[in-house]
């Protein structure tokens, strides 16, 4: 069969072009391989909310001592 030889450099160069950053147009949508499952959808707006909330919590120290 025929062996095909392609440089560091010319493969280096492929990872930036157009073709290389979007998906195909007709790839079909399945939940959790081509996008992301609803259940996945549900979790990262609970992880977002729950940011928020700790974000809006005053600053407490880890540990009180007593002196």
């Amino acid at each position: 069969g025929t062996h095909i030889i392609c440089d560091r450099k010319f493969l280096l160069e492929c990872k930036n072009s157009p073709a290389a950053r979007t998906p195909p147009c007709c790839l079909p949508q399945t939940p959790g391989v081509t996008s992301l499952a609803q259940s996945s959808l549900v979790k990262l707006e609970e992880l977002k909310e729950q940011n928020e909330s700790e974000e809006a919590m005053p600053d407490q120290d880890q540990f009180e001592m007593d002196i």
